[in-house]
């Protein structure tokens, strides 16, 4: 784990305060502590070890702390044992320079730049789904998936997203037509990056962040990491004329960075102490930044301060019209801007993108054209450059092929989890505008947090909540808050 965890201090460096001459050498850096990774998590007696220890844990509780590290243990090693070291230090080296790569890309406006790389990584990304994939009846882009979801299906994820998408669309149509809309020119204000920088502290404190045990810092894309069992780094963007950007921005990343904080770190680097799934990691993340950070109570708590904080630009906004504006539902070109009720549509849309480029029904050269032709015909918009389109996210340049859809699962199991939360606990909202978020953080760790992978994300959600994952709860919270503010019947 120190040599995993060395290698992800390297990749948090250079998304932070690498000079840009030291990407080719950092890539072989990385590449050669990824590949030692892979021989030690690959070992042929280390697997035979494993096989014998699930013997030993046999008849024992499967949840047992000891029977989930032996059966997570030997997936992963069998899981692992399948790529060649040669393929993981490629694919390493092509990520890191990929990132690099994107990055400039992205400033310059230019996908032509990045094409080369991207078709690179999209060919080893491919490969290695057909080397998991091969005896399975699984697809190569399914076996990319399990890496962050385990077990998914895409048959499963298109009837999960058809189930929020028909009646999102709905709801956003209506609202497109409602008589009262938010005053959205009072987020797009001049709001000075230092005040935001400090305001983006506070609030990740306040929710529950440990500062002795993790930092925030500043990257183009907002990101987590975990460089230590008491060393969580959460990354922000700032922009001086959308101030919600680095507001949500810094609550989804600390979401992510409370869900680290709160497993066990006796068991770091091994299943009881590691996160059941991206799912399950985003649905803290979209918990704390929508059904906290975007509820009234948590303004109503915060809302002098805001307006002290950023003054004159809030001086005579009220309460309710802040709460409204940054509740605001428009499409929209950026995913990580994107309103609640549209944002699983930016999934959707990745997620048919990237099955077709492994799949090969889909180029990298056609990608910019079929990014701009989706964004037209689901969501009425078309984005203006590249930047604005198919280069806004660091993903794909980072190889992470079948990682979107889990935004979306993680969407469905915060609204499940909030309600089970507010079942136990009682009335959260009251408890947010007095600034009391430890209750509801509480009952995360002990319901979610603490059991790293001794369960499945389907049976923490079934466990935590009483019932399977689905869309009611999401569909019904996001009606319940947008209707009324709306002014729809």
């Amino acid at each position: 784990m120190k040599l995993q965890t060395a290698a992800d201090t390297l990749e948090w460096d250079e998304r932070t305060g690498m000079p840009s001459g030291g990407g080719d050498y950092r890539a072989e850096q990385v590449s050669m502590l990824r590949g030692m990774v892979h021989e030690l998590r690959t070992d042929a007696q280390y697997g035979d070890d494993l096989c014998r220890l699930i013997d030993d844990v046999a008849g024992q509780d499967p949840h047992s702390d000891e029977s989930a590290t032996v059966r997570e243990l030997h997936r992963d090693w069998d899981r692992d044992r399948k790529l060649p070291t040669p393929l993981v230090r490629k694919t390493s080296e092509a990520t890191v320079k990929g990132q690099q790569v994107w990055d400039a890309a992205r400033k310059s406006n230019d996908f032509a730049k990045f094409r080369p790389s991207l078709e690179n990584i999209i060919s080893l990304k491919r490969e290695a789904g057909e080397r998991w994939s091969e005896g399975s009846d699984r697809t190569p882009y399914e076996a990319l998936l399990d890496e962050y979801e385990p077990d998914a299906s895409v048959e499963q994820l298109q009837k999960i997203f058809d189930d929020v998408r028909v009646p999102l669309v709905k709801l956003i149509a209506e609202i497109k037509d409602a008589p009262v809309q938010p005053n959205v020119s009072i987020l797009e204000q001049d709001f000075c990056v230092d005040a935001q920088r400090k305001f983006s502290h506070r609030i990740s404190k306040l929710i529950g962040f440990d500062f002795d045990r993790g930092r925030l810092d500043e990257t183009s894309h907002p990101f987590c990491t975990t460089l230590g069992p008491k060393d969580i780094r959460i990354l922000t963007r700032f922009e001086t004329n959308w101030v919600p950007s680095g507001i949500f921005g810094t609550l989804h990343e600390t979401g992510h960075g409370l869900y680290e904080q709160g497993m066990r770190y006796e068991w770091f680097g091994l299943p009881p102490g590691s996160y059941v799934s991206l799912g399950m990691h985003e649905s803290q993340s979209r918990l704390w930044e929508n059904q906290v950070g975007r509820s009234r109570a948590f303004w109503s708590h915060l809302y002098e301060e805001t307006q002290a904080t950023f003054a004159p630009q809030l001086d005579n906004v009220t309460l309710d019209e802040f709460h409204f504006a940054v509740n605001t539902i428009r499409p929209s070109l950026i995913r990580v801007e994107a309103d609640e009720a549209t944002y699983n549509l930016h999934i959707i849309i990745r997620f048919d993108l990237e099955r077709q480029l492994i799949e090969g029904t889909l180029s990298v050269a056609d990608l910019p054209a079929a990014w701009n032709s989706r964004y037209q015909s689901d969501l009425g918009i078309t984005p203006p450059s590249d930047a604005d389109g198919v280069l806004q996210d660091v993903h794909w340049s980072a190889g992470l092929i079948g990682y979107f859809p889990t935004y979306t699962l993680g969407n469905l199991a915060s609204a499940q989890l909030y309600d089970a939360a507010a079942v136990e606990l009682g009335d959260l909202e009251a408890m947010f505008a007095q600034g009391n978020f430890k209750p509801l953080l509480e009952w995360l760790v002990e319901h979610v947090h603490r059991h790293g992978r001794c369960y499945s994300g389907s049976e923490l959600i079934q466990k935590a909540t009483g019932k399977p994952l689905s869309a009611d709860a999401l569909v019904g919270y996001l009606q319940g808050k947008l209707r009324p503010l709306y002014g729809l019947s």
